[in-house]
């Protein structure tokens, strides 16, 4: 990931901040269309508040993009609670999808070539992060 492709992420996200909830809903809406099932995973019934906590995930993992040795352990941390919810690998295709489609509504003409390819360089290096985490034996 280039300084520049980070500078549009980062970029990007803080146009989105403003719009949260709003993004929050449209994401998970989304995410369940493209793929009903994943609906079981989430135990609580409060969408709102899981909406509130992504959106505060995604805003310290965008602001971390410029400290990715401090960023790293947390994520693999998250990759290997994601195992314990159900989350598969496959799922994380699922997730991109769903947060570029909600990234595009937000953004509107904003959301370029680059600043969606950026995005997908993103994605792909932290889901890969949390995918090799959650596939590591755990440390007895």
């Amino acid at each position: 990931m280039t300084n520049e492709q980070k500078n549009l992420v980062q970029q990007s996200w803080e146009q989105v901040v403003p719009i949260s909830q709003t993004a929050a809903t449209l994401f998970y809406s989304r995410l369940f269309i493209l793929d009903p099932n994943l609906r079981h995973l989430f135990r609580s019934p409060d969408m709102a508040e899981q909406g509130r906590k992504l959106m505060q995930m995604l805003t310290v993992v965008v602001r971390g993009l410029d400290r990715l040795d401090q960023l790293i352990p947390a994520v693999q941390a998250l990759g290997r609670r994601h195992t314990s919810y159900g989350v598969h690998d496959h799922h994380y295709d699922t997730v991109a999808e769903a947060l570029l489609w909600t990234l595009q509504q937000g953004l509107g003409e904003k959301f370029t070539s680059a600043v969606r390819q950026a995005w997908v360089e993103a994605y792909t290096v932290l889901a890969d992060v949390m995918k090799a985490a959650a596939a590591a034996p755990v440390a007895a």
